[in-house]
């Protein structure tokens, strides 16, 4: 291995080694601590080092780093306690996700650094996000994110390239090619030969470097570095390098080729470097020896710190509290509305500040332009929402008024974008992700249910991201543009997820959602956009999430539901001349628990609707809720009404016997006779 200091001083050689040797020390002892019982699991670095220490320290300190399971040297070099990262391994509330997660699942924005998911490709685009951050503050700044050559056959990879060259967002995207994704050898995870041929692909510089020659890693990384802070594009970096060790310790290497390891390991990076500064006299025999002391020292007094701190009391209340971002003090709180008919009616007890009837989508269109004007580090990003102005014209004329940087065209990459939401969160910025139709959250979905909603559970980190959701049939659009999926979400905890029936609800639940620093689906039923229209006041307000508002009050029955079910049961009731509660929930997760029970008290006959297929539904868990908390109130066994559990057909006549008016007529009488 040949080593061209360039003109690198020896000050800086120096520390580059001691930077080099540190993860190296750190994990042969962890190799013991793992045989004897005191780490559970370890992801081992050995033999890719010097990638990790290079490209660390060829960046700023402020500038961000999102590794994965074997980049141990961003973390000791970034100077984070080693009492901390041990606490963090062995599970206790000193480390940084107070015993919630493992390993380097975690992040510390104290260090600039965003730990991976299990999933390997999502910090992809979330290092993209961070990027777009810096690039709408002008601030010259570079992410730098890892993947392996395993992960970089996920999808995610494709969708966080692809962004990243159309943005030109200035993100170093560092494959750590290793030959192996855990043990499928290359040849079975891709064809091509190296991924510099990627870049050109995209429209992005690619550079190959020696992974195991720490000094290539680092005037390589500092080069680009330095560059794409002056003229921000993404660049990809293909380390060769080899593990020297399994996936994990459990799984071994029997399956490398005994001559593939015999040739990794004359090519060791940290072996290799030191024998080259004793060579050139930059490192003796005795500072040699006292660097390593000094290390083994400072990880036995890591050890010692750790080990001391006891395993995590389970507290049940601070479990539940931490999955969600505390929300601060909501805006200017606007009346609440009864609502009749096809339209609303404000309470004559409660002031109407400037009302006036508008449709449900320019209500929803309103309640964004007032939060974009609200809050200048919002950003709004979809496809076809800017000079389009979207597929159903929302955001029409949103260019003109707030400009392109912050009214984004997106490529058709659901996860990605997402994703790039998070890493805007990450750098105290909010944004709006519009999925065209709600049925394509499908491609976003892991980022939605693994990285928004369990990030602030897991360390802290709020993500403060809206995502739009034009749901429900009724247009003939057939199984894929039509789909109610909300029901998907409400198993997740650390998301939020509403549903306005009208156009007050709708801006006003707009709007908190955009205040709420966590993770909100906002469902809007397409077939309410232009068909209805109601009083909504000019000025800002919230509605506030998680009240349930009673749309109509009766005696005979309660109907619980949301949404476009608000509009059926109201119509129904009138209709059959039914007395009923009608208990718009507004919002599905957390759902109004209180406001359920009142109404059950007061009636004791119960009806849940929605429009989502029956099985599965929230209305099964509200059921449930009803039979465990309030049986002594029910005189009828609770009834549901939903769509058939069938996939949504295209032809009218079918879509109109899916969905569940007709059945909802039948149920209402039935539950008023029995």
């Amino acid at each position: 291995m040949t080593f061209d200091r360039h003109d690198l001083s020896n000050e800086t050689l120096l520390h580059l080694y001691q930077h080099l040797l540190r993860p190296r020390l750190i994990e042969e002892k962890m190799l013991i601590l793992l045989r004897q019982g005191k780490v559970s699991k370890w992801f081992s670095g050995i033999g890719q080092e010097a990638i990790s220490v290079g490209s660390t320290l060829a960046l700023e300190a402020d500038e961000y780093i999102l590794p994965l399971h074997r980049n141990l040297g961003v973390f000791t070099g970034r100077e984070v306690p080693l009492g901390r990262l041990f606490a963090q391994w062995q599970g206790k509330r000193l480390g940084f996700t107070k015993g919630r997660d493992r390993s380097f699942h975690f992040g510390t924005n104290e260090y600039h650094i965003v730990g991976m998911i299990s999933h390997l490709g999502p910090q992809l685009a979330v290092a993209g996000g961070i990027a777009l951050a810096d690039l709408l503050d002008k601030k010259p700044k570079v992410t730098l994110t890892y993947s392996g050559d395993g992960g970089a056959s996920e999808g995610d990879f494709h969708e966080a390239l692809n962004v990243a060259a159309v943005w030109q967002l200035p993100v170093i995207f560092m494959i750590e090619n290793n030959g192996y994704g855990l043990s499928t050898p290359s040849n079975e995870q891709f064809r091509f030969k190296s991924f510099v041929d990627k870049g050109p692909a995209y429209g992005m510089e690619a550079v190959q470097v020696d992974g195991n020659n720490v000094l290539e890693v680092y005037t390589t990384v500092k080069r680009l570095a330095e560059d794409l802070r002056q003229n921000p594009r993404p660049v990809l970096v293909e380390a060769l390098t080899f593990r020297m060790r399994g996936h994990e310790e459990a799984s071994g290497t029997k399956y490398v080729p005994q001559s593939l390891m015999e040739e990794w390991a004359a090519k060791d990076p940290v072996e290799n470097f030191e024998k080259w500064l004793l060579a050139e006299g930059i490192l003796t025999e005795t500072a040699k020896h006292g660097i390593r002391e000094k290390i083994k020292a400072a990880i036995e007094a890591g050890l010692q710190e750790a080990d001391a701190e006891p395993m995590p009391t389970p507290d049940i209340a601070e479990e539940m509290a931490d999955m969600y971002a505390p929300v601060g003090e909501l805006g200017v709180k606007s009346e609440e509305l009864r609502i009749s008919g096809n339209s609303t009616v404000p309470d004559a007890s409660l002031s109407n500040p400037n009302p006036r009837e508008i449709r449900f989508i320019d209500a929803i269109s309103e309640g964004m332009k007032q939060s974009m004007t609200r809050y200048p580090e919002l950003v709004l990003m979809g496809q076809d929402i800017a000079d389009y102005g979207g597929v159903f014209k929302i955001t029409e004329g949103f260019v003109a008024e707030f400009g392109k940087a912050r009214v984004r065209n997106t490529p058709l990459c659901e996860s990605a974008i997402v994703g790039i939401g998070l890493g805007l969160s990450i750098k105290k910025k909010k944004s709006m992700v519009e999925m065209q139709f709600a049925d394509f959250v499908t491609c976003g979905f892991n980022q939605i249910v693994n990285n928004l909603a369990k990030s602030h559970y897991r360390w802290g980190q709020n993500a403060d991201v809206v995502v739009r959701m034009p749901t429900g049939a009724g247009s003939a659009a057939g199984p894929f543009h039509s789909q109610s999926n909300e029901a998907w979400f409400t198993h997740v905890p650390g998301l939020k997820v509403v549903y306005p029936s009208n156009p007050h609800d709708a801006k006003g639940l707009l709007c908190a959602a955009f205040e709420d620093p966590n993770p909100v689906l906002y469902f809007e039923h397409k077939m309410l956009y232009r068909s209805l229209s109601g009083p909504v006041p000019e000025a800002y307000y919230t509605t506030p999430i998680g009240q349930a508002a009673l749309a109509a009050e009766g005696t005979e029955m309660s109907i619980i539901t949301y949404g476009m079910g608000v509009r059926w049961a109201l119509q129904t009731c009138q209709d059959l001349g039914v007395s009923a509660d009608i208990l718009d929930l507004r919002t599905l997760l957390p759902w109004d628990q209180e406001a359920v029970r009142k109404t059950v008290e007061k009636n004791g006959r119960i009806l849940i609707l929605h429009e989502d297929t029956m099985t599965g539904g929230i209305g099964g868990e509200i059921a449930a809720w009803i039979g465990e908390n309030c049986f002594e109130y029910l005189d009828a066994p609770v009834r549901r009404v939903a769509s058939l559990d069938t996939a949504i057909p295209f032809a009218p006549p079918l879509e109109a016997a899916f969905l569940p008016q007709q059945r909802l007529r039948e149920q209402v009488l039935a539950l008023r006779n029995y």
